[in-house]
């Protein structure tokens, strides 16, 4: 699973040929959750509410650029590293 982003101890991927809809990984501390990039939403696992409120900021300056990697996953090319929250 490609790393796109790292901060804060979280790890933000994405999966090569992944399901609908649209969405990213993120890991923190051995728990991990799935996040739709169209609403922003938890759509699997679970974090810390704290660590879930840094990966949502991070994820609503980047959206586009999530959506681009998302698209290029499914045409497995390498995808690109987004910058960090911090």
């Amino acid at each position: 699973m490609p790393e796109i982003c790292r901060f804060l101890g979280i790890v933000i991927s994405m999966y090569y040929k992944e399901h609908l809809p649209p969405h990213f990984h993120a890991k923190y501390a051995g728990k991990r959750a799935a996040f739709s990039i169209n609403d922003l939403k938890i759509i699997e696992g679970g974090l810390p509410k704290r660590i879930i409120s840094f990966v949502l900021e991070w994820a609503f300056d980047h959206r586009e650029e999530l959506l681009e990697d998302w698209k290029l996953a499914h045409k497995h090319e390498e995808l690109k590293k987004i910058k960090p929250l911090i």
